[in-house]
């Protein structure tokens, strides 16, 4: 499914189930001026989306933001084959994937394309924030669903990862990948100094206005601001 969320930033969503539940699986076209595209995440591309990808822009840069995300790596690799490869740092132990380091960023990025690193988790998850367009992308650091979520879906967000608002951290994060609160509070506050309108996260829908007070309010009520 694609959606064009502003002039130089686009959505395509995967199916992606896991118990159940179609956690889809977002992969975020960041464009720059001169039409070079950031493509952020990974999933099982076909030719009719590299197709749709380049009518946006000329793929540059493929990323991954964190090592969960190392699910379609080959996949990516093999649809995107002649473009750099950018990733947290263990991502090649993780998945045998050749890539490169997302920081620093690459250069062409200056003034475009902001990269935070998160800190205190152990999954080595970064941010990104494309200025022109004021949209904030992260991958597994919060989770945004729907209201009308029902049925199953609905209980196991509210009642298994906790999001009773259903958009914040999941408790999964909050109890396994969080390791120092206090670094990553302050994480927090660098990434709510950002002027972010637009929050795209991996999984479901992104926030497209006000998406700031919504991300205050989730680490408030997980408690994770210092």
């Amino acid at each position: 499914m694609w959606r064009q969320l502003a002039d130089d930033v686009a959505l395509i969503s995967f199916p992606w189930r896991v118990l159940g539940l179609d956690f889809k699986r977002n992969v975020t076209l960041l464009r720059l001026p001169d039409g070079r595209v950031v493509v952020h995440s990974t999933a099982p591309f076909t030719k009719q989306d590299i197709a749709a990808i380049r009518r946006f822009g000329e793929p540059n840069w493929l990323v991954e933001a964190t090592l969960m995300h190392d699910t379609f790596a080959k996949e990516g690799r093999k649809a995107l084959q002649n473009i750099p490869y950018l990733a947290p740092d263990g991502f090649v132990e993780a998945t045998e994937v050749q890539t490169e380091s997302l920081l620093p960023p690459p250069r062409e990025w200056d003034g475009e394309i902001d990269v935070l690193r998160i800190d205190g988790v152990r999954m080595n998850e970064h941010a990104l924030f494309h200025r022109r367009s004021r949209t904030l992308v992260v991958a597994d650091l919060f989770f945004s669903f729907p209201q009308e979520t029902s049925g199953w879906p609905r209980f196991f967000v509210r009642h298994v990862m906790r999001l009773p608002r259903l958009f914040g951290i999941s408790a999964l994060y909050r109890l396994l990948v969080i390791r120092d609160k206090e670094a990553f509070a302050c994480s927090m506050r660098a990434l709510l100094a950002l002027d972010f309108e637009r929050l795209v996260a991996a999984h479901w829908q992104p926030i497209e206005t006000d998406a700031r007070p919504a991300v205050e309010q989730a680490l408030r009520d997980s408690k994770l601001l210092c």
